[in-house]
């Protein structure tokens, strides 16, 4: 799995106009999964994403995790995180997952977040979607199981 997590002050998504999730203060999540996906890379992911010390604590150092600022987070599914550009100017997505299998393990990604005590909004998987966020720092942190 790759997730690319962004620190927000805000975010949201929206659908053929009609946003579908936002959050304040929080985690905005950019998920993608391959077809060899499953269970250890979501526990890991999970564990790691709720633990993650990139809250600013009252001496300004970056300490305090997600849980500890009460904060939300924004999940949006995203094969193009799997884009090959090694040949031409044309990417391939032939390394995302299948989609069957990418949902499914979004879904348990975003369900295990949830019983972390995060409250998670998502997009919708598969849809054209519209993401609008406010980076707050800016923080950027690419996590990929592959390199664990």
């Amino acid at each position: 799995m790759r997730v690319v997590l962004q620190r927000v002050s805000s975010a949201s998504v929206s659908i053929d106009e009609k946003q579908v999730g936002a959050i304040n203060q929080g985690y905005m999540l950019l998920v993608g999964a391959e077809d060899t996906d499953g269970a250890e890379e979501i526990d890991y992911l999970v564990r790691k994403i709720s633990r993650l010390r990139v809250f600013s604590d009252d001496a300004g150092k970056m300490n305090l995790s997600i849980q500890d600022i009460h904060g939300s987070i924004l999940s949006v599914s995203q094969f193009t995180l799997y884009a090959d550009t090694k040949k031409g100017n044309r990417p391939s997505f032939v390394k995302a997952g299948n989609p069957d299998h990418a949902d499914k393990i979004y879904q348990q990604f975003n369900t295990q977040l949830k019983q972390e005590g995060i409250p998670v909004e998502t997009g919708e998987f598969g849809a054209d979607m519209q993401v609008s966020l406010v980076n707050d720092g800016p923080v950027t942190i690419v996590f990929d199981t592959d390199n664990k």
